[in-house]
């Protein structure tokens, strides 16, 4: 049996998901809140197996409300809300949501994804289901790939980015690390390969992306 607790600020809303959920027999609603602060408190009284959480309410909202439940190990969560915009999206995403569905799913994609968010699953409602993928490939993967480039650069070619990124020119790249310009330019070279980069601009993008920089100590 997959103990629930459900928040939503109406009251109309918390009575058709309970009419919904509790019609299963291995689904029951244990406790009801009206806004982020009252979970959190049910929470500390009672063993809950998922979270069913509206974003939008009065007082505490549902992003932090989610945030503050997964920093506190608590059950996992799954979003349940109106709005399918992206701030509400990866909101619920970086606040460690482990599932996000529309008010406006099916009754049976609700109870599937209660249940296989209480089993310790995750899941994505199918209209955002695209956009989350192609963050992922636009976003995640090009920078994940360049992390790997990472591990074929040298420890001088390491130096010579870290130089670059700083704003050195070639030549007085050269002159701190001792060696001679035909070197710089080769290690440069070299470097736009490894990283796939095409010329140096995105070769500093990248520096400063995987903390090869630190600003404040420019």
């Amino acid at each position: 049996m997959h103990r629930i607790l459900l928040v939503d600020d109406q009251e109309l809303i918390r009575d058709g998901l309970r009419r919904i959920l509790s019609s299963e027999d291995d689904l029951t609603v244990a406790a009801e809140a009206g806004d982020g602060q009252e979970a959190l408190d049910l929470l500390e009284a009672g063993e809950l197996d998922i979270v069913i959480m509206d974003i939008r309410m009065r007082g505490m909202d549902g992003i932090e409300a989610t945030t503050r439940i997964r920093n506190q190990d608590g059950p996992p969560v799954l979003v349940l809300t109106t709005f399918d915009d992206d701030e509400i999206l990866w909101g619920a995403i970086d606040a460690g949501a482990a599932g996000f569905i529309l008010k406006e799913a099916p009754a049976q994609d609700l109870i599937r994804a209660t249940r296989t968010v209480a089993s310790g699953g995750s899941w994505l409602d199918p209209i955002v289901t695209p956009r989350v993928l192609a963050h992922h490939r636009s976003h995640v993967l090009p920078i994940a790939r360049r992390a790997e480039f990472a591990h074929q650069l040298s420890d001088r070619e390491n130096e010579v980015l870290q130089a670059m990124a700083r704003g050195l020119t070639n030549g007085e790249i050269a002159e701190e690390l001792i060696v001679g310009l035909a070197t710089v330019k080769s290690h440069v070279g070299s470097i736009f390969t490894k990283l796939d980069v095409r010329d140096r601009a995105g070769a500093i993008v990248y520096a400063y992306q995987h903390g090869l920089v630190d600003p404040d100590q420019l």
